[in-house]
Order: C-alpha cells, then structure tokens, then sequence
C-alpha cells in the first residue's frame, strides 16, 4: 500500500515539493548484482568479482551498478505514491541522474520521492516529474538521485 494517494492530477498538484516516504528498507545482494551483470552484459570486476573487489576496490567489496539502483527505484514506486483517476501513466524517461555514493553489497537501501513538476501537455496527457532519492543506511550522502518523467492521460 502507498504511502500517499492522489486521485487524479489535481491532487497530484498538491504534492508538489512534499517529501514522501521513506519506503521499506531492501537489501541489495551479490546476487541482484550479478543477475543484472548477466542481463545487463556489464561484469565489470567491481560489480562481480568478490575476491579481486576484496583486494582492489577502494569500498573493500563489490558494488551494485549504477544503473542497477536506478532501475530498483521501480520497485519502491509504487509503494510511495499511488496516482488513481487516470487512465494510464507511462514511463517517458529520466532527466538529470547522479549516483554521488556507491551501494556496496549487503547494503540496505530506501527511497524518498518530491513530485517537482505537474504540467499539462496537450491531448488530455500531463507530464509528471518525480525526484527520487535513493538512500544507503549509514551513508551521508544519497547513492542515486535522479528526476523521472511520467506522462499520464488524464
């Protein structure tokens, strides 16, 4: 169950600028890592090889892909915000995406959502900007913050 519900685009609007969350916590495994190496193509040693990470990488162990921890904010989504009243929300892409810290495996992450932007863009669709923040308990700073675009047909 989310967090937050708007039903429909006006209420959507009133959750401008509004914090919402954190999810749950996940823990992030050698395992996630290495299915999204498999389906990405990307084995990066830093990412896949535990012992060369042991002895090599700055973090002491493998780390998840950057593009890992973006694709899991799809998984939390839903479970912040929930948009009802509409006929159908898709995927329109991402703008600005940062990954300021690394998620090391074993690590629990959550995630933090603030709509920025509701506008509409002819046809009945609204674009809807949401800026997630992916967070690494114990960490400073955020392990991934980046800016998704929804286009919702109203």
């Amino acid at each position: 169950m989310a967090l937050v519900t708007a039903n429909g685009i006006g209420e959507l609007e009133s959750l401008i600028g509004q914090k919402v969350g954190p999810s749950e916590w996940r823990t992030v495994t050698q395992e996630d890592i290495d299915t999204f190496a498999r389906v990405s193509g990307d084995h990066q040693w830093i990412h896949v090889d535990v012992e060369r990470a042991k002895a090599e990488s700055p973090f002491g162990t493998t780390i998840a892909h950057g593009n890992l921890t973006l694709s899991m904010i799809d998984g939390f989504r839903n479970d912040l915000i929930e948009v009802t009243g509409i006929k159908l929300g898709i995927n329109y892409g991402w703008n600005k995406i940062r990954f300021p810290a690394p998620v090391p495996v074993g690590s629990r992450i959550r995630v933090w959502a603030e709509i920025t932007e509701v506008e509409e863009v002819g046809g009945g669709w609204w674009q809807v900007v949401t800026r997630f923040t992916v967070e690494v308990e114990g960490s400073e700073k955020p392990a991934c913050v980046g800016d998704s675009v929804v286009r919702m047909l109203a």
